[in-house]
């Protein structure tokens, strides 16, 4: 479909080319993305990406409510991996409101998390692959990603959006079932994860279509604030769970996957690796995993009234005790999730709720990328950079 000029980039398109709308409506576009491009021939010369079409309102929203209650807008952000979303959403309200979170916790919370970045990477390499071409692969990662959605649901009950992480903790502690479960899925899926290489890490329709395609230097990478295995596949060794520790991540030990080529086969890669990494997290999890509580004295409640402090004043019948100070000012915290870096800003005015809350969302920032990476190359190619950057539009139009 030849497509009108938008209106102030007419200096930028020639009138013997082919204008291009690919999307919003696409399967391969991993959500309602829209990219207007320009063709000479099968070679793009202009890629504009274009977001804004879910209209969610999710920072908005946060305003209105309190701490407590924007946990469960975190789950529709990247609801792909939204235990992860949760987690980084109660380690910034803790380091807002000082809450000090049980040793016991953080490992469950470093667990779950891990098992969420398995999950979305699974997921993402299952559509990476289809979108390519390549139908086994994605067969393959549903059988894997499937026994950990079980063990989610064993877990809280969900298993899409989670909401078990608390400020100050997790809702509910793990069972011996769940432990056990959870072992025998480390013990069987380092085996898997060669399967998924072998149907596609050799095949010559795979590699054409990979490497050497949507290449990012390592100083593109920085400049365009890319973050994840999108900027660790530019020779860039960053890491928020390293280089910012976070939950139990300074008790385990795990190696970073680093590449220097940039493009989409080493970001494949990356991630590839990652995936034997998070094994070795969760067996360690496992392995060192703390007896005491799961939630801290000063855990709030639903009005953001600390639980301890609360039952204290109704035993002593003193109401005021209930009441809590909050810290006025701003706030930023990161973790890394399957995506990238998940950062969340708190402008705080004392009360229970964030005057205004902010989400860095990697999706956002990776989609701006598409420009750099797909202007040169073919219009096939723009399928794989899309792929290559796993991006869900959920987190993109907070």
């Amino acid at each position: 479909m030849d497509v009108p000029v938008p209106r102030g980039d007419e200096d930028r398109y020639h009138e013997d080319r082919y204008r291009l709308r690919l999307g919003p409506q696409h399967p391969a576009t991993h959500g309602v993305l829209r990219l207007d491009v320009e063709l000479d021939g099968e070679t793009i010369v202009v890629c504009e990406p274009k977001v804004g079409y879910l209209h969610r309102g999710i920072e908005k929203l946060a305003e209105n409510r309190t701490y407590i209650q924007d946990l469960v807008l975190t789950d529709r952000l990247d609801y792909i991996a939204a235990m992860a979303n949760n987690c980084g959403f109660c380690v910034a309200a803790e380091g807002l409101l000082g809450i000090e979170t049980p040793i016991r916790a953080k490992y469950i919370r470093t667990m779950v998390s891990e098992m969420s970045r398995l999950a979305s990477h699974l997921l993402w390499l299952a559509s990476h692959a289809l979108d390519i071409g390549a139908m086994t692969v994605f067969l393959y990662c549903f059988r894997e990603r499937e026994i950990l959605l079980e063990l989610f649901e064993e877990l809280c009950g969900a298993r899409l959006t989670f909401s078990y992480a608390r400020i100050g903790g997790v809702r509910q502690d793990v069972s011996t079932s769940f432990i056990s479960k959870l072992q025998d899925f480390v013990d069987i899926f380092p085996d898997k994860i060669p399967e998924y290489e072998t149907l596609i890490d050799t095949n010559r329709i795979w590699l054409k279509r990979t490497v050497g395609v949507g290449v990012l230097s390592r100083e593109q990478a920085l400049s365009l604030g890319m973050t994840g295995a999108c900027l660790r596949a530019s020779g860039v060794d960053y890491d928020v769970r390293k280089h910012h520790p976070y939950d139990a991540y300074d008790q385990v030990d795990f190696e970073v996957p680093i590449a220097t080529e940039g493009d989409s086969y080493a970001r494949y890669r990356c991630r590839m690796e990652e995936m034997h990494q998070s094994v070795r997290i969760l067996q360690q999890c496992i392995d060192q995993l703390p007896p005491g509580p799961i939630l801290s004295e000063d855990a709030p409640d639903l009005l953001m009234k600390p639980a301890s402090r609360a039952a204290k004043a109704g035993e002593d019948g003193e109401a005021e005790k209930a009441k809590t100070p909050f810290p006025e000012g701003d706030f930023y915290s990161s973790t890394e999730v399957p995506k990238g870096e998940l950062g969340f800003y708190f402008i705080s005015d004392g009360s229970g709720k964030p005057y205004r809350m902010h989400v860095r969302s990697p999706s956002f920032i990776h989609i701006s990328a598409l420009k750099a990476m797909s202007e040169g190359g073919l219009i096939a190619d723009l399928i794989t950079n899309i792929g290559s950057i796993d991006i869900v539009l959920g987190e993109s139009d907070r």
